[in-house]
């Protein structure tokens, strides 16, 4: 009686011990939705012309992306372009661009095609003022939490991360949580990305080391540069800051 006792105690211990172990490295996918019917309809909901493009492109597009991870290294970058999508301008994603998080010296650089330019944006880890709080949600079978900041001073951004991946990465160039992230949204962009699917895999060292060309800036040098050129865009140029500052 007490060896059966024992080792049901033990089985309970050791399903405990497995249950609490961190994942350090692995492949998450995300899905990447976007209502791009959405800023038209602000910009202009009565226009004929308006009207006749919304019929012609599709409300919401999708597409799957790709973060790669490790304890030390995120690399974050479209995984399958969904080819039936019919994207309004400015919508399409780019097949080069690509997020790289260095977390062990708080560096990231990021290819980013904007236009008719190609950026190598490389500075240091972004810091958020996060505001964690006490809401969770069930993603890709982790029980995630909830956290919000702001992005370009007024943009809100919601996060929902997992402290079972200790890894403070995520979608884009977001992070900064004490996990990573699982779901995103924002809601003045429309758009949303959710983890669909994690694979335990060791990443190797291509996936982990992209290749990037480009212009090379800085934050500050970037959005000053876009600010200037898009000055004169109205909203729908705040909009394309906001993306390109994710």
């Amino acid at each position: 009686m007490k060896k059966l006792l024992l080792s049901a105690t033990l089985f309970i211990y050791i399903q405990a011990i497995s249950q609490s172990q961190f994942i350090t490295k692995g492949k998450i996918l995300y899905e990447k939705t976007v209502n791009q019917h959405k800023p038209f309809e602000e910009e202009g909901g009565e226009n004929e012309w308006w009207k006749e493009m919304m019929k012609t492109f599709p409300k919401i597009v999708k597409d799957q992306f790709v973060l790669t991870f490790n304890e030390s290294r995120s690399v974050y970058k479209l995984e399958k372009e969904n080819t039936d999508n019919k994207y309004m301008w400015g919508s399409k994603p780019n097949e080069t661009d690509n997020v790289i998080n260095e977390l062990t010296n708080q560096t990231i650089s990021i290819q980013r095609e904007i236009f008719e330019n190609t950026y190598i944006i490389k500075d240091s880890l972004r810091n958020f003022e996060w505001k964690i709080t006490q809401e969770t949600r069930e993603i890709a079978g982790f029980e995630c939490k909830k956290a919000v900041t702001k992005i370009c001073d007024s943009v809100v951004v919601v996060a929902f991360y997992t402290d079972q991946i200790p890894v403070s990465a995520g979608p884009e160039s977001m992070g900064g949580l004490p996990g990573m992230i699982m779901g995103l949204a924002i809601p003045r962009m429309y758009a949303t990305w959710f983890a669909t699917k994690l694979e335990l895999v060791e990443p190797t060292t291509p996936q982990l080391n992209p290749g990037q060309k480009g212009k090379k800036v800085n934050w500050m040098q970037l959005n000053a540069e876009l600010k200037k050129g898009m000055k004169d865009w109205g909203k729908d140029g705040h909009r394309r800051i906001w993306s390109s500052s994710l």
